[in-house]
């Protein structure tokens, strides 16, 4: 299993900053790599919602279905694949004065055994990293934007 782990403050407030987070719809245009995150069912948000997911990686797309497994609002969001690529991530947010909000994620994946996971893993390596710093920029340039123009 491979695990990540990543802090940053965004200058909005928490509320702001959750709920960006947990609108499916943002995913795709701040998750590098991300190109469908789609609700599966009426449930696209909270406990129980359930996203059918493909991530980009190189030359490869993975497809993945994941499960909002914890969720509670301006606090913490938690996914864990059901079917496909095996992830888990929990999002927690915290308020830090009234206006900025710090972001932690914990990030982990499985990759498959044998000589398919060794390959994937030569894709994957190099994209983690530059996966999360595409992300926290993104996300956080997104969310302060969007608290700007609501205040």
């Amino acid at each position: 299993m491979i695990e990540i782990h990543h802090t940053a403050v965004a200058v909005a407030p928490v509320a702001a900053t959750f709920d960006y987070v947990d609108d499916y719809r943002h995913v795709p245009s701040w998750m590098f790599g991300i190109t469908k995150f789609d609700p599966i069912g009426d449930q696209d948000r909270g406990l129980g919602a359930v996203y059918d997911a493909a991530m980009k990686v190189g030359p490869k797309t993975l497809d993945s279905v994941v499960k909002v497994t914890g969720w509670e609002r301006n606090s913490v969001i938690e996914l864990e694949s059901i079917d496909g690529l095996y992830t888990q991530s929990r999002w927690q947010f915290e308020a830090v004065g009234e206006t900025e909000t710090r972001l932690t994620v914990d990030f982990r994946y499985d990759l498959p055994g044998g000589l398919a996971g060794k390959a994937l893993g030569k894709i994957i390596e190099p994209f983690v990293a530059q996966a999360i710093r595409h992300t926290d920029a993104t996300l956080r340039r997104q969310v302060e934007q969007g608290a700007k123009h609501s205040s």
